[in-house]
C-alpha cells in the first residue's frame, strides 16, 4: 500500500491551475486574435478630416496599433466605404444628416467630435445679402462624394435654387479658395471647421464676404441635425474687420464613426485619442465640449456610452495597451470557464472520495467471492490461495490518500483473516445418522 502525500495533491492543483491559464490565453487567443492594423477613411488632401486622421494615426502608432489613411472625397464617400465590409475600412469621419440607421446597420458612433460650419463665401455687391442673390452664378458645391455637396444642395433647393439655376462646380474647399480669390468663380460652399485653411483664407480676405444666414433657426426647426452658430465681426481680420458684422452661420457636428464589429479596446483607445484632439477650445467651441455623448445620426456605442460614463476602463489605466487588451479578453475567457469548473472542483473532493472507496469496496468483494467459494470448495486451496495472493498484492500496490488509509488496513487485515481460514485444516464433519429403510 503507497499513501499520497499532501504535497502531491498540491501540486496537482498548481499544474491544473496553469493549465486552465494557459487554455485560457490559447483560447483568447484563438476567439480573438489581436488585429494591429486598421484602416480610416479621411477626405481630401489637407481638408480638416485628413489632418485630424493624421492626429489619430500617431496617437495610435504610440500603442502599437497602425492606422492606414485612406483619402476619400468627404463624409458621403466615408459612409460608403464604412458600409461595405470589403473594402477594408472600418473608422472614419462623418457629418450630421446623410445617413440612419436602417441605411447604416452595421454601423455605430463614437460620439460628435466637432462643429463643421457650413460656410458661404462670395464675391460681388450684395452677394452677401441671402442665398437669394446666387441665382445664375457659378458656385463650387464641392465634388461628388463629399459631405459639402450633399448639404449645398439641400439648401440650394430650399431657397428655390434648383436645376439650372446656378452652375455648379466640383472643386474642393482649397481649389475653391484659389478659384474665388482668382474671381473664377462667384460663390464656394464649404463644410469645413474653423482651423481649415480654405476658411482662414477667405475670411481675412477683403475681396470675399461670408453669406449670413438670417433665418438660421428656420433652417434648424426643419433639420436638427443642424445647429446655429454666429461668427464674431473682425474674427478673421480684426486689423481690416473682416467681416464687417457678426455672420449667422449653419453647423454640422462631425461624429467619428465605425463598425459594429470593431473591438472593443480599440474602441476605448479611438476615444482616449479623440479626448486628446479635440478637447481644446476654438471660436465655436468650450473647452472639453468635444467628444461628446450625442448619437447623431446612428447610435452611439455601447463600449463609447460606458467611456463617457466612466473614462477608461480599470485595466486600461494602469497598464499598457497590450497587456490591458489580452488581460481583458482572458476575463471573457475565464469568467465563463470558472463557471463551469467552480461547480466541478467544489464537489470534487466528495466524488473524489466516492472513486476511493469504490476502489477499495472492489477489493472487498472479491474478497467476498473467495470467502463464498473456500465455504463452496474447502478442497481446491491452491487456486483459493492464488487468488488471495493476487488480491493481497493489489491491495499493497493500490495507492490512496492518507484518509482512506484506515478503510484500506481494513481489507488487508480480513485478507488475512481469509488466508488464516483457509491454512487452517477443515473441522471434522459430524457423523450422518443412517437412512432409514
Amino acid at each position: 500500500m503507497r499513501i499520497g502525500a499532501t504535497s502531491s495533491r498540491r501540486w496537482l492543483y498548481i499544474a491544473l491551475a496553469v493549465l486552465l491559464v494557459g487554455g485560457a490565453v490559447v483560447a483568447a487567443r484563438i476567439a480573438y486574435p489581436p488585429v494591429r492594423a486598421f484602416v480610416m477613411t479621411t477626405g481630401a488632401a489637407g481638408s480638416a478630416y485628413d489632418v485630424l486622421a493624421q492626429q489619430y494615426k500617431a496617437i495610435l502608432a504610440g500603442e502599437g496599433i497602425e492606422l492606414e489613411l485612406r483619402p476619400s472625397a468627404g463624409a458621403v464617400e466615408n459612409l460608403r466605404r464604412l458600409n461595405d465590409p470589403r473594402s477594408g475600412v472600418s473608422i472614419g469621419f462623418a457629418q450630421g444628416g446623410l445617413t440612419s440607421p436602417s441605411e447604416s446597420p452595421d454601423l455605430v458612433s463614437l460620439g460628435t467630435m466637432f462643429y463643421e460650419p457650413v460656410w458661404f463665401f462670395c464675391r460681388g455687391d450684395g452677394c452677401g445679402r441671402r442665398p437669394g442673390d446666387l441665382r445664375g452664378k457659378k458656385i463650387s458645391i464641392g465634388p461628388e462624394g463629399s459631405g459639402t455637396r450633399a448639404l449645398a444642395e439641400r439648401l440650394l433647393a430650399l431657397n428655390g435654387l434648383g436645376e439650372g439655376a446656378v452652375e455648379r462646380l466640383p472643386f474642393t474647399a482649397a481649389e475653391a479658395a484659389d478659384h474665388l480669390a482668382r474671381g473664377d468663380v462667384d460663390a464656394a460652399a464649404m463644410v469645413a471647421s474653423w482651423s481649415t485653411p480654405a476658411v482662414r483664407k477667405l475670411l481675412a480676405s477683403a475681396d470675399v464676404e461670408l453669406l449670413n444666414f438670417p433665418r438660421a433657426n428656420a433652417y434648424v426647426a426643419l433639420y436638427p441635425y443642424l445647429t446655429k452658430l454666429t461668427v464674431p465681426a473682425g474674427v478673421g481680420n480684426i486689423a481690416d474687420n473682416r467681416p464687417s458684422a457678426d455672420v449667422d452661420l449653419l453647423a454640422l457636428k462631425a461624429s467619428l464613426i465605425v463598425r459594429k464589429d470593431m473591438d472593443t479596446a480599440v474602441q476605448h483607445l479611438l476615444l482616449d485619442a479623440a479626448t486628446q484632439i479635440h478637447s481644446s477650445a476654438d471660436i465655436f467651441a468650450k473647452a472639453s465640449q468635444f467628444p461628446a455623448p450625442e448619437a447623431g445620426d446612428l447610435p452611439l456605442s455601447a463600449d463609447a456610452s460606458e467611456f463617457y460614463k466612466s473614462g477608461r476602463p480599470f485595466l486600461y489605466r494602469y497598464l499598457p495597451f497590450r497587456a490591458a487588451q489580452l488581460a481583458g479578453r482572458l476575463l471573457v475567457v475565464l469568467i465563463p470557464l470558472v463557471g463551469i469548473v467552480y461547480p466541478l472542483l467544489r464537489f470534487a473532493p466528495a466524488l473524489y472520495g466516492w472513486g476511493m472507496r469504490r476502489r477499495v469496496f472492489q477489493l472487498y468483494g472479491e474478497l467476498k467471492l473467495i470467502e463464498a467459494d473456500l465455504e463452496a470448495h474447502p478442497d481446491d486451496a491452491v487456486s483459493l490461495q492464488r487468488r488471495l495472493d493476487h488480491l493481497e498484492e493489489r491491495a499493497d500496490h493500490l495507492r490512496v490518500p492518507l484518509a482512506f488509509a484506515q478503510i484500506l488496513y481494513q481489507v488487508r487485515s480480513h485478507i488475512g483473516l481469509a488466508r488464516a481460514r483457509l491454512q487452517s485444516p477443515p473441522p471434522d464433519r459430524p457423523p450422518q445418522p443412517p437412512r432409514r429403510q
